[in-house]
């Protein structure tokens, strides 16, 4: 099974960036990520079981060509958070600022953050994105919530402190 990279763009193609950009932080390199990512599906000899395999195959590119980046020697300047923060539309501010907190997480907890909350991925098929254990990812995600917590309560508490000035 092959679909058209038309469609595969268009349909795929935030979740891509919203992967690259995780890891990058940098909204040019993301874009970059997302381009080559689709170029590679694009040549791709590859037969597909199903759509769910080319977004998990798509996605598991990105991750890897997004960290390839990261690593490079030329990598580009990045774009201040709070910059890229600005072009996203957000439901409330409570999801920017958790947004922020997320970018903030080491590597290894964003991108499975950003797996199971954002793509709704289970923890064995982020496992299988990954090349890692299930119990590996389920570390990370217990980890990631509890700095999140420990950051979200920290500004909770000081909300309170000051609106009670």
């Amino acid at each position: 099974m092959k679909i058209d990279t038309g469609m595969i763009a268009e349909k795929y193609k935030n979740s891509l960036f919203s992967a690259a950009f995780s890891i990058c932080r940098n909204a040019a390199d993301a874009d970059d990520v997302v381009q080559d990512t689709l170029i590679q599906y694009h040549t791709a000899v590859k037969e597909f079981e199903s759509e769910e395999h080319i977004r998990a195959w798509l996605l598991r590119v990105a991750i890897n060509k997004a960290k390839n980046l990261s690593l490079s020697v030329f990598r580009k300047a990045g774009v201040p958070l709070e910059d890229y923060m600005d072009t996203l539309v957000f439901e409330t501010p409570e999801s920017r600022g958790l947004m922020e907190e997320v970018l903030k997480l080491p590597e290894k907890y964003r991108i499975v953050v950003h797996l199971f909350y954002y793509e709704e991925y289970s923890v064995k098929e982020i496992a299988e994105i990954l090349h890692t254990g299930e119990s590996n990812v389920k570390v990370r995600l217990s980890r990631a919530r509890k700095k999140l917590k420990e950051v979200l309560q920290e500004a909770w508490e000081d909300d309170d402190e000051s609106g009670k000035i």
